[in-house]
C-alpha cells in the first residue's frame, strides 16, 4: 500500500534507546514518503535533510510512573496530549507513541473520542502466525470486561481485518477454556450466545489457548489482562525456544548440523513475532487512528509503529468501522447487546 503523503503525529518521548534510535526510526518511515510531525525537543530531535517532517518542540511528558488519567487532564503541554490534539485539529491523519501505554489510551479517548455506540475502546494486536495475521484483542486496554465488551471486540476485529488487512470474510473466535459452548466464564458464554449467526463474519466459536499460535482465526477475543499475558508469553517462548536450541547447537558436532538447518525457520519465527516487526498495538473504536508502540522498540519498531498508523488512516479504518457496524444494526446489537448479555 502507498502511503505517501499521510500524516502522522508522533509523540517524540518515551523511546527507551533514545533519540538516535527514535530519530532513526523518523527516517526509516519517511523513505515510505509518510508525513510526520513530531511533538518532542527540538533540541534533541535532528531531522535534517528530511522532506515532510516538522519537529514541534515540547519538553513535557507524562511517564509510566505518572498515573496516567489526571495527568492527561491536567497536562495539556504533555508530548502525547499535544500530539492527540495534533489529530483531533486535523493537521495529522493518525497519532503514535511509544510512550506510556495508559497515558496514550487516556489521551487519545478522550481527545479523539469513541466511534459512535463503543462502549469501550479495544487494544488489538496484529499476530503474524503461520498461514495469516491474527487480530488478537484486547491486550491490555479493559482488565475487567462483561459480555457485550466481548461482542463489541469481535465487530471491531473483524472489520479491522476486513478493511486493513483485506480479509474478505474474517473468522472470528471467543477465547476460552474449551470449545463447548457452555465452557468458560459466564461473560465468555454469553458473549458467544451474542455471536452466534453474525452475519458480516464468520464466526467459529470458543478456542482454546493452543489455537492462538497455530492461527486458528483471524480474530481473536478476550479480556486485556488474558490478552495482555498471552502475547508476551507468546514473545517470551519464541525468545526462549530460539535461545534453547542455539545452546544446544553448541554443545556437539551432530547438534550444531541440525541447529544450522532450524536457524533460518527459527530466526524468521523469531522476526516475524518480535516487537520491532508488529510495530505496535492499535487502539479500535476511535474516531480516529492511535497506535501504542513499545517502548522497549529499535528503528524498525518505530518505523512500523508509523507504519501501521499510516495505514489504518490512509484506509479509514475508523470510518469502514464505524460503517460496518451500523449497516448490520450493531449499534443495537453488537455494540450495544443489552443488560441481558
Amino acid at each position: 500500500m502507498d502511503l505517501g503523503g499521510t500524516t502522522v503525529a508522533l509523540d517524540g518521548l518515551g523511546v527507551e534507546k533514545g533519540f538516535d534510535v527514535l530519530e532513526a526510526g523518523i527516517r526509516l518511515a519517511a523513505e515510505d514518503g509518510i508525513r510526520l510531525r513530531v511533538f518532542g525537543p527540538a533540541s534533541r530531535i535532528d531531522v535534517s535533510g528530511l522532506s515532510g517532517v516538522e519537529v514541534i518542540d515540547v519538553t513535557g511528558q507524562i511517564t509510566n510512573e505518572d498515573d496516567p488519567v489526571p495527568s492527561v487532564r491536567s497536562r495539556p503541554d504533555a508530548s502525547i496530549v499535544r500530539a492527540v490534539a495534533d489529530v483531533a485539529e486535523g493537521n495529522s491523519e493518525a497519532v503514535v507513541s511509544l510512550g506510556s501505554t495508559g497515558a496514550t489510551m487516556a489521551a487519545a479517548t478522550f481527545g479523539l473520542k469513541r466511534s459512535k455506540g463503543v462502549k469501550r475502546p479495544a487494544l488489538a494486536a496484529q499476530l503474524p502466525l503461520p498461514g495469516r495475521t491474527t487480530v488478537f484483542l484486547d491486550i491490555g486496554a479493559n482488565v475487567e470486561v462483561r459480555a457485550q465488551h466481548l461482542v463489541q471486540f469481535a465487530w471491531l476485529g473483524a472489520s479491522f481485518s476486513k478493511s486493513v488487512l483485506g480479509v474478505e470474510r474474517p473468522e472470528v473466535g471467543l477465547l476460552s477454556v474449551g470449545e463447548e459452548a457452555g465452557k468458560g466464564r459466564d461473560e465468555v458464554v454469553n458473549a458467544h450466545a451474542a455471536l452466534v449467526g453474525a452475519e458480516e463474519f464468520d464466526f467459529i466459536g470458543m478456542v482454546e489457548g493452543r489455537d492462538v499460535p497455530a492461527g486458528r482465526a483471524d480474530v481473536i477475543v478476550t479480556d486485556g489482562f488474558t490478552g495482555n499475558v498471552v502475547t508476551k508469553t507468546l514473545e517470551g517462548t519464541v525468545k526462549t525456544l530460539v535461545g534453547a536450541i542455539s545452546d544446544a547447537a553448541r554443545k556437539n558436532p551432530l547438534s550444531a548440523a541440525g541447529g544450522l538447518m532450524l536457524k533460518p525457520a527459527l530466526g524468521g519465527l523469531r522476526r516475524d513475532l518480535h516487537p520491532d516487526t508488529t510495530g505496535g498495538a492499535i487502539l479500535l473504536g476511535l474516531r480516529k487512528t492511535a497506535v501504542v508502540g513499545h517502548g522497549s522498540s529499535g528503528p524498525e519498531g518505530v518505523a512500523n509503529a508509523i507504519r501501521v498508523a499510516a495505514r489504518a488512516a490512509r484506509v479509514d479504518a475508523p470510518g469502514l468501522t464505524e460503517e460496518m457496524l451500523h449497516r448490520v444494526g450493531a449499534n443495537r446489537g453488537a455494540i450495544d447487546p443489552g443488560a441481558g448479555v
